[in-house]
């Protein structure tokens, strides 16, 4: 396998160091590149925990058993209880609508001189 001429890792060398568009470009070039490598899987790691964070919050824990399952799911997996948010649907259903506008649960505060 035949090597390489040096006159060729000069020229290319020389494109680097001379300050021509050429030269500029290869710098570009390389420098977007590494700060790809360097930035990519710090952004991944981001994205990749924000998932799991959605993940978390979308699991239901079986108050019987300490099992997860998804927000969906109606009976846990491993005992077969009925989960407490298909428990918290289904007497919410039968009751009336107890909700109430947010200005009938806040409270007026009013400020007194003490003397």
């Amino acid at each position: 396998m035949p090597r390489p001429s040096p006159l060729l890792w000069l020229a290319f060398f020389l494109l680097l160091l001379l300050p021509t568009a050429a030269g500029r470009f290869l710098l570009d070039l390389a420098g977007g590149l590494l700060l790809a490598l360097f930035v990519l899987p710090l952004l991944l790691s981001g994205l990749g925990w924000i998932g799991w964070k959605v993940l978390q919050s979308r699991m239901i824990t079986c108050e019987v058993c300490g099992a997860k399952a998804f927000g969906g799911a109606t009976q846990c997996l491993v005992c077969g209880s009925e989960l407490a948010s298909s428990i918290a649907t289904s007497s919410s259903d039968s009751s009336e609508d107890t909700s109430r506008p947010a200005s009938m649960a806040t409270i007026d505060v009013k400020a007194e001189d003490v003397e």
